[in-house]
């Protein structure tokens, strides 16, 4: 029994060597949920907690593909397996050169409480490989694709292991891994999500995180007696999440100012235009591209190797990706009047970062609360295989709206305000990780 979170970091850190991000993760939520632990019996005695720093399985693989050239290629595959013990595991599958063990980890521990939080019966994982999408054919990426699902497709089915996309996994990507399942498997099923509506899938699913975010928001802004109208929100990233974001923002009434790639930020005071966002959304191909014709045609500064942060602005939503926010970063915000934060991506503020979001008062939801909107979609999707039917877009959105307006009201069941700021961080930290104990002790030890 661990008698303090520096105590019990410490253990995990010498269980997990070389691995930041998963150490990070861990910590962030044993901070805001140890005394809880320590003072409930039934959870000490089933050492939850020492179990929660270790995922259920990890599973590694070899893929090998062959490129258009007849050239031979061995990458790198993954699946986590986090925590199953409220449903089948669910997370996404990411491909980019930085994926590696302790990411995933990290991504499929926020996974399995962020999936507590939306109140649906998934467990968390999460799967990717170091495969590089950019620059490769169709059929390349198509090759790669059912290489990747010739192992995975042993460990994932409806009821076991539900993967979904993430980085560089689209519909398209998502169709072929399908494809190859059904052939292996010889079943139709709803083994993963995300997938194009003529087969199985569910409208609003691409919308879903973004909108589900700004949802989320349109909470915390109502808690302080504010609306989005007439608000400066800066965003960062160009891919699904921050594109549907600003959308739904500038739908209502936010002026969003700000778009960002690897590469630079476009910037635009008077605020992007909503027909440039709409397009941006059909458009594919690379983002630095996109929003560089977006300055070109409707004004606005690119800014080589800048981030989104430096400008004045009254929200901040990171939506690129993890650790994208530092305590530099946090500072500049805070200097520039932001008053509120909510994360788009999956831990996109550092430790630090998030520090100094508190000292200063600046009010801050954790991704996995306000990044929930994509899961709980999924887990929609789930419910529409699993019944062979197909939902309205009208009923669909009501029901994201639904499940984000629960997780912000367990949030603040689960702390308390000070001085008029609210931790939210805290209280989805403390709401997730009760469902998630009680399970695991109702469940017996194993």
């Amino acid at each position: 029994m661990p008698e303090s979170v520096d105590q019990f970091i410490q253990w995990v850190e010498s269980r997990n060597p070389h691995e930041p991000e998963f150490i990070q993760a861990v910590q962030d939520l044993t901070c805001d949920v140890f005394d809880l632990y320590t003072g409930t019996e039934a959870w000490r005695d089933a050492a939850v907690l020492e179990r929660l720093s270790e995922p259920d399985r990890t599973i590694s693989f070899r893929v090998c593909w062959e490129d258009d050239e007849g050239n031979v290629h061995v990458n790198r595959g993954w699946r986590v397996q986090y925590c199953g013990v409220i449903g089948p595991y669910k997370g996404g599958i990411r491909f980019h050169p930085s994926v590696n063990e302790s990411i995933l980890k990290f991504l499929a521990f926020e996974q399995t409480f962020k999936n507590a939080l939306t109140g649906l019966p998934i467990g968390g994982g999460k799967g990717g490989s170091d495969f590089n999408p950019r620059g490769r054919s169709d059929r390349e990426i198509m090759r790669f694709c059912q290489a990747f699902m010739n192992e995975l497709y042993r460990h994932i089915g409806e009821n076991t292991d539900v993967p979904a996309g993430d980085i560089n996994v689209g519909r398209r990507e998502i169709g072929y891994l399908f494809g190859q399942y059904r052939r292996l498997a010889n079943t139709f099923s709803g083994a993963l999500t995300g997938k194009d509506i003529e087969f199985g899938g569910s409208h609003v699913r691409m919308e879903a995180t973004g909108y589900g975010l700004i949802f989320f928001l349109r909470c915390m802004l109502s808690q302080q007696d504010e609306d989005l109208k007439g608000k400066r929100v800066a965003i960062s990233g160009a891919g699904n999440v921050a594109l549907h974001a600003a959308q739904k923002a500038i739908e209502l009434g936010a002026t969003v100012i700000t778009l960002s790639s690897s590469k630079g930020t476009l910037f635009n005071t008077d605020g992007i235009p909503a027909e440039q966002v709409d397009k941006a959304i059909e458009h594919r191909g690379g983002s630095t591209k996109i929003l560089q014709h977006i300055q070109e045609t409707s004004g606005g500064e690119w800014r080589d190797n800048c981030k989104p942060w430096q400008t004045p602005c009254d929200i901040a939503l990171p939506c690129a990706t993890q650790n994208e926010l530092d305590e530099d970063d946090a500072k500049s915000l805070a200097a520039n009047g932001t008053r509120f934060v909510a994360e788009g991506a999956n831990m996109p503020c550092t430790a630090a970062a998030v520090r100094l979001l508190r000292e200063r008062r600046i009010i801050h939801a954790p991704g996995k609360a306000s990044n929930a909107g994509g899961v709980a979609l999924s887990g929609l999707e789930m419910a529409q295989n699993a019944s062979f039917t197909r939902w309205e877009e009208e009923r669909l959105c009501e029901e994201l709206v639904d499940i984000m307006q629960a997780i912000h009201r367990q949030c603040l069941e689960n702390t308390e305000a000070q001085d008029g700021y609210l931790n939210y961080h805290e209280g989805a930290n403390l709401a997730a990780f009760q469902r998630v104990a009680r399970g695991l002790v109702a469940q017996g030890v194993g």
